[in-house]
């Protein structure tokens, strides 16, 4: 039995009915715990790069620049999406926007 190349997970996002999320309240939250999980799983791939980017840093001394370049590219790309605030939530879960009256 050997090693498998990728894990491949067979679970998908929940079906859901955006334009009224809270419509079916079971579904709904079947639809944040997949959020969160995706979320999680962001997090901690950002760790293991971090961790192979300071292993690559103390290996390399002062040509960390040009050695450990693309780890910081990933590390960059990996942690842009990561966040928990309202801003990181996907845009169909921010609400309605509320119009200002200006007078």
């Amino acid at each position: 039995m050997g090693r498998k190349a990728k894990v491949e997970f067979d679970e998908a996002a929940p079906d859901i009915d955006l334009s009224n999320p809270y419509g079916d309240p079971v579904a709904m939250l079947d639809y944040r715990e997949y959020l969160v999980r995706e979320k999680w799983i962001k997090i901690e791939t950002a760790k293991i790069l971090r961790d192979r980017l300071r292993w690559c840093y103390r290996v390399e001394g002062v040509n960390h620049y040009q050695k450990c370049r693309h780890l910081v590219e990933q590390y960059m790309d990996a942690t842009r999406e990561v966040g928990w605030g309202k801003d990181a939530r996907p845009m169909e879960l921010h609400g309605p926007k509320k119009e200002v009256d200006s007078e």
